[in-house]
């Protein structure tokens, strides 16, 4: 069966230099894969790459990236652009600087869904109060009504996280989800992406710093290091039973900083 995403051996370079080389992997439906290393090591990077948000002077010069068999890497750009949405949804680090200021929430996420589907605003609102209700946020009508700078840290991330699962999208992206977060509100964010997870059998890609968000919410994980693959695989065995020296090295330094700090 064909794997929902697919890299094979991809290099990805900015301005001629190299800051991705040589990735591979696969994602099937329903499935978590983490993407774990220090700043810098190129994490963002490849997802972006999926979602053809690489920018100004960024490209993959080696490989090729399948989205359900369709290359993405030589897709027109009028089709690359159906994309994000109905079929690739993204969560930002910091949701609340990704959404306009001086509109309600309301209106930008029934701008978002307007784009690809006809919809009233009341339908469209509608929607968006059902997946807020599964996932704990009662009092939805009144985050609608919010802009996002009347709305907590941890409320912008989940209004994000909602933003981007109303087209039910196959694969959301999410790129350090928590970091901005406190640790209460990470584990509720954690926790509202694994029901979207069994919810719709969305596959996600998460990238972290957080080893912890790591081995609760991933099946699988690629760990980098400077733009190299240093291992890659299911999730127990890289964390706890990896003969990958780096990887290992990753794990107990986590593991120090927690002993340290407790």
């Amino acid at each position: 069966m064909e794997p929902l995403l697919r890299a094979e051996h991809v290099t990805i370079s900015y301005n001629g230099k190299d800051v991705v080389r040589d990735v591979c992997f696969t994602l099937d439906q329903g499935e978590i894969l983490g993407i774990v290393g220090e700043s810098g090591s190129g994490k963002s990077t490849i997802i972006k790459a999926v979602i053809g948000l690489l920018g100004p002077g960024g490209m993959v010069t080696r490989g090729d990236i399948y989205y359900k068999g369709k290359n993405v890497v030589d897709m027109p750009e009028r089709e690359q652009r159906k994309l994000p949405g109905p079929e690739i949804g993204m969560v930002f680090q910091d949701c609340k600087a990704s959404l306009c200021p001086i509109r309600t929430v309301g209106a930008q996420i029934y701008e978002s869904i307007s784009e690809h589907e006809r919809i009233s605003k009341s339908e469209a609102y509608q929607r968006v109060g059902e997946l807020m209700m599964k996932i704990g946020l009662t009092d939805y009508q009144r985050v609608l009504d919010s802009y996002p700078f009347e709305l907590s840290g941890g409320m912008n991330q989940r209004v994000g996280i909602c933003a981007a699962m109303m087209m039910k999208p196959a694969l959301l992206l999410a790129d350090e989800p928590t970091s901005a977060l406190d640790v209460t509100v990470q584990a509720q964010v954690v926790k509202e992406m694994k029901l979207m997870r069994d919810e719709y059998n969305t596959a996600m890609i998460l990238v972290t710093h957080n080893i912890g968000v790591v081995s609760v919410m991933a099946d699988k994980v690629l760990v980098l290091k400077d733009g190299e693959m240093m291992d890659y695989g299911e999730t127990e065995h890289v964390l706890k039973n990896s003969g990958n020296e780096y990887t290992r090295v990753l794990m107990n330094s986590v593991l120090h900083l927690k002993r340290h700090t407790a």
